[in-house]
């Protein structure tokens, strides 16, 4: 989505990105908070495509995603020798970033033992492979981060030196809570997308589904939103959108085996495969969730 197409369809937006544009156009680290969801990475890369580095690549480190033994080596890359198995030499994120964006998603995630690496490339460009000499970098830093992040740094979680390295411009996209003014655009933004994505014509939806849509919590955000409303896209019968029958049916009591798969593979999918953080949504152990996910088939 470009950053025109994004305040299009989200006008409170528009204060809350104000400037959006001029950092875009800026060298400047960008730090986008906010809860999951939101479309924090959405704007990141809108920043990056309407940057003077848009033709460079952008590329992509998801903190969450990657093992704490590893995430230095995929950072940074590393030399042959430089620890055991090492018997060639890989470049990392940084490398294949040259010229064009770093995007440091779930950023609170960066173990406390990479920050001081990641600070010094921030500060100086420069850093060195793992059992290499330092090199110099050419990368623009945008970050993606939790809404409490300024928390976590006043209270060592995360370092505050690299939380301001980070921090120069902040933006803060609101939950749809907090927005709800803009979600009959966003769903007619949705739908226009997804009817034209799924190859489906035109849809109708009811006053009475639209009012649901309007006045639901919508927890998950815009990332809940548009699910919804694919579901109710691909479900559709007679040219008719429905996802508020879509919702009664959920409330059928079902087997419990499939509630929990279902539920496993939401929070699995809302902490984008984070598996301590599924867990914790679910209340259960890392090592319970594990042996669900085998015994359901769950990737």
């Amino acid at each position: 989505m470009s950053l025109e197409a994004l305040l299009a369809a989200s006008p409170s937006l528009v204060e809350a990105l104000r400037g959006a544009r001029r950092a875009a156009n800026s060298e400047a680290s960008v730090l986008i908070l906010g809860e999951p969801g939101t479309g924090r990475s959405t704007l990141a890369r809108a920043l990056h495509d309407a940057s003077p580095r848009a033709a460079r690549p952008l590329v992509e480190v998801d903190a969450a995603g990657i093992p704490t033994t590893l995430f230095e080596s995929e950072l940074f890359g590393y030399e042959p020798g430089a620890f055991t198995g090492a018997a060639d030499s890989r470049p990392g994120r940084v490398a294949g970033a040259s010229g064009g964006s770093l995007l440091l998603d779930h950023v609170e995630e960066i173990p406390l033992p990479a920050q001081p690496k990641l600070l010094r490339l921030l500060a100086e460009s420069r850093y060195a492979p793992l059992g290499g000499d330092e090199i110099e970098a050419d990368v623009r830093f945008l970050a993606v981060g939790a809404e409490d992040l300024p928390e976590r740094a006043a209270r060592g979680a995360f370092r505050e030196d690299l939380y301001y390295r980070l921090e120069v411009v902040t933006f803060r996209l609101p939950p749809l809570r907090e927005r709800r003014e803009d979600l009959p655009r966003l769903i007619d933004f949705f739908l226009e997308d997804l009817t034209a994505r799924l190859g489906r014509p035109r849809l109708a939806m009811a006053e009475s589904a639209r009012d649901w849509m309007i006045d639901h919590s919508w927890p998950g955000n815009l990332r809940e939103l548009r699910n919804v409303l694919e579901r109710a896209v691909v479900m559709a019968d007679d040219g008719v959108l429905d996802p508020v029958a879509r919702a009664a049916a959920d409330a059928r009591p079902r087997p419990l085996e499939e509630v929990e798969r279902e539920e496993i593979a939401r929070a699995l999918a809302y902490t984008r495969g984070h598996q301590g953080k599924a867990a914790a949504l679910l209340g259960i152990s890392r090592k319970t969730l594990w042996d669900k996910r085998k015994r359901y088939g769950i990737p």
